[in-house]
């Protein structure tokens, strides 16, 4: 009964609230279920690249090394991996530096602790990547890249001083895919081996920072 009375009175006095801007009707329906007024959204494109089909990348890589006591050089090399799964990866590398003299021999002027082509460092290394942040970086509106953040680490074998030895390394990485088949990284490691130049086995922490470019294959 309250129902009623109440349509009754805003029936009556409909007019007059319309007039002062205190009611305006429901929106009509032209037909059974349709809104008169229609939303125009406008829906923005985004282009995200994938990694192609292919599991094979291999790369080239460049930038600094610090050889513990013999100073930070510049170093270059290359990568070769296979992508086990879309999270875990299997990589070899090859890289090369030039060492510098030691404070003692820069400081005693004549001494010299190791022959010119006694400095070259070569390594190989095989190692397990793990692919722990995948995500996405945006560049305006129309543009996503596919990023990884990875941890890897293995091991492979150092000559330098005259020797071979056996060698760790351990890091991390991060990748941006540009297309489908070109990607661009950064990777920070650590390779521990042993440096025998005064007569005593010491290991030795030498951490490695590099960029470098890649293509799927």
């Amino acid at each position: 009964m309250e129902s009623r009375i109440r349509r009754f009175f805003l029936m009556a006095l409909a007019p007059w609230l319309g007039a002062a801007g205190l009611y305006a009707p429901a929106p009509a329906l032209c037909a059974e279920g349709e809104q008169v007024i229609k939303p125009e959204i406008e829906r923005r494109e985004v282009r995200e690249v994938d990694i192609d089909t292919e599991d094979f990348e291999v790369g080239a890589f460049a930038g600094a090394m610090n050889v513990e006591n013999f100073g930070t050089n510049f170093v270059y090399g290359a990568r070769l991996a296979y992508h086990v799964t879309e999270y875990i990866f299997v990589e070899g590398a090859y890289g090369h530096t030039s060492t510098s003299k030691t404070s003692f021999e820069k400081l005693s002027g004549s001494a010299q602790l190791l022959e010119d082509k006694d400095r070259d460092l070569d390594y190989y290394n095989v190692s397990f990547g793990l692919n722990i942040l995948p995500g996405e970086s945006f560049i305006g509106e129309k543009w996503a890249f596919t990023t990884d953040f990875f941890l890897i680490g293995g091991a492979g074998s150092t000559s330098f001083a005259g020797e071979d030895e056996f060698t760790w390394n351990v890091g991390a990485g991060y990748k941006v895919l540009l297309n489908d088949w070109l990607a661009v990284r950064i990777d920070g490691r650590d390779h521990v081996f042993d440096v025998n130049v005064l007569g005593k086995s010491e290991t030795q922490h030498n951490l490695e920072f590099t960029g470098g470019i890649s293509i799927f294959f």
